[in-house]
């Protein structure tokens, strides 16, 4: 079951990873919310990550400090 957040607008988001390349090289770790469950989705928050809400109403992940 990936890992939902429900924020103040009552709506739904999933949370997702995917690794990506950058130019440079080196590989990069990107998480996201997406309205629907797609290829990616975590079934919970990463170590060292907490979930906020952003002014609008979008889920974010930020590291905790």
């Amino acid at each position: 079951m990936a890992f939902s957040f429900t924020n103040s607008k009552d709506r739904t988001y999933y949370l997702h990873m995917k690794e990506t390349q950058l130019k440079n090289g080196r590989n990069q770790t990107i998480y996201f919310f997406a309205k629907e469950v797609k290829d990616g989705a975590l079934d919970a928050v990463p170590a060292g990550y907490e979930v906020s809400e952003s002014r609008n109403g979008l889920p974010v992940l930020k590291k905790t400090k």
